[in-house]
C-alpha cells in the first residue's frame, strides 16, 4: 500500500514553471507596445508654395500622420527659423553686392557723359523735327482755307451761271406770256360767258408759274449777294421781270373784276399771286383803279 500511494510534492518542483511563462509572454507584448514608432518624413515645402494654401485644410490633410501635435509645432518652428535663417543670408548676399557696386561703376564718367550728350542731341532733333512740323501744318491749314476760298468762288460761280440762265428762260416766258394774256383777253371779250371762265384759269395757272420763279430767282441772288458786281448788273434785268409779271398780274385783275360772280376764284388767286410777290399794295392800287 505503501508503494501505491502517491507521491508527495516537492517544494521545489517546478509547479510554477507554467506560470512564469505566461509572465513572460505579457512582458514581451508590453514591450513591443512601447516600442518607438518610425519618425515621419519632414514635411515638403511645395506643400507651402500653393497659392491657395489653406492652414486649417493643410492640418486637416495630416490626420494619417503618426506624430503628435507637440511635435508637428515644433516641426514648424524649425521650419520658420531655418526660413528666415535663409533670409538673413540672402539679404546679406546681395546687399554685400549692392555696396560693392558702386565700386565696379567706377570708371564709367566717360560714357555716361557720352550717353548725355547722345540724348541732348536727340533732344535737339525732336525739336527741329517739331518745328518743321508746325510749318508744315501751318502750311496745310494757309492752303485749307485757300481750297475753301476755291470752293466757294467755283460754287458762286455756278449759281452765277444758275442766275443768268433763269433770268434769261424768265425773260423768255415774260415774252410769251405777255402776248399770251392780251390776247387771250381779246378772245374773252368776244366769246361768251363759258369761254371768258376757261381762259381765266389759263392765265392764272402761268402766272403762278411765273411767279414761283421768279421768288426762286431773287432768292438765289440774296444766297450770292446783293453786293456782288455781277448781281447789281442782273438787278435792272430783274427789276423788268417783276415790273412785267405786275403788268400781265394787273392786267388778269381787271379782267376777273369785270368778270363778277365768275371771276371771283381768279381774284383770289391772283391776289395770292400779289402775296407771294411781297405786292400788296399794287393790287390794292390796281383794284381801285377804274
Amino acid at each position: 500500500m505503501a508503494h501505491l500511494s502517491a507521491p508527495t510534492l516537492s517544494p521545489t518542483r517546478p509547479v510554477s514553471s507554467r506560470s512564469f511563462a505566461l509572465v513572460s509572454s505579457s512582458s514581451s507584448s508590453d514591450a513591443e507596445d512601447d516600442a518607438p514608432l518610425p519618425f515621419p518624413t519632414a514635411l515638403p515645402r511645395s506643400d507651402f508654395l500653393t497659392p491657395d494654401f489653406d492652414p486649417a485644410e493643410y492640418l486637416s490633410s495630416l490626420a494619417n500622420r503618426h506624430q503628435t501635435l507637440e511635435d508637428l509645432r515644433s516641426d514648424l518652428r524649425e521650419r520658420s527659423a531655418a526660413i528666415s535663417t535663409e533670409l538673413l543670408e540672402l539679404v546679406n548676399s546681395n546687399y554685400t553686392s549692392f555696396l560693392s557696386l558702386g565700386d565696379e561703376l567706377k570708371g564709367g564718367e566717360e560714357k555716361v557723359e557720352d550717353v548725355r550728350v547722345a540724348l541732348l542731341g536727340f533732344r535737339r532733333a525732336v525739336e527741329e523735327i517739331k518745328g518743321r512740323v508746325r510749318e508744315r501744318g501751318s502750311e496745310v491749314s494757309g492752303l485749307n482755307r485757300d481750297l475753301l476760298g476755291v470752293r466757294g468762288g467755283i460754287e458762286t460761280g455756278r449759281k452765277m451761271l444758275e442766275l443768268n440762265e433763269r433770268i434769261s428762260a424768265l425773260e423768255g416766258r415774260l415774252a410769251i406770256g405777255s402776248t399770251g394774256p392780251d390776247s387771250d383777253g381779246s378772245d374773252e371779250d368776244e366769246d361768251d360767258g363759258g369761254e371768258l371762265e376757261g381762259a381765266v384759269g389759263s392765265s392764272s395757272a402761268k402766272l403762278v408759274q411765273l411767279a414761283h420763279d421768279y421768288v426762286t430767282i431773287d432768292e438765289l441772288a440774296n444766297d450770292i449777294g446783293r453786293e456782288t458786281a455781277f448781281v447789281r448788273k442782273a438787278e435792272e434785268r430783274l427789276t423788268r421781270c417783276r415790273n412785267t409779271i405786275l403788268l400781265d398780274l394787273g392786267a388778269a385783275l381787271k379782267e376777273a373784276r369785270q368778270a363778277k360772280t365768275r371771276g371771283q376764284a381768279k381774284l383770289l388767286k391772283l391776289m395770292g399771286i400779289y402775296s407771294l410777290l411781297d405786292a400788296q399794295a399794287d393790287a390794292v392800287k390796281t383794284l381801285k383803279s377804274r
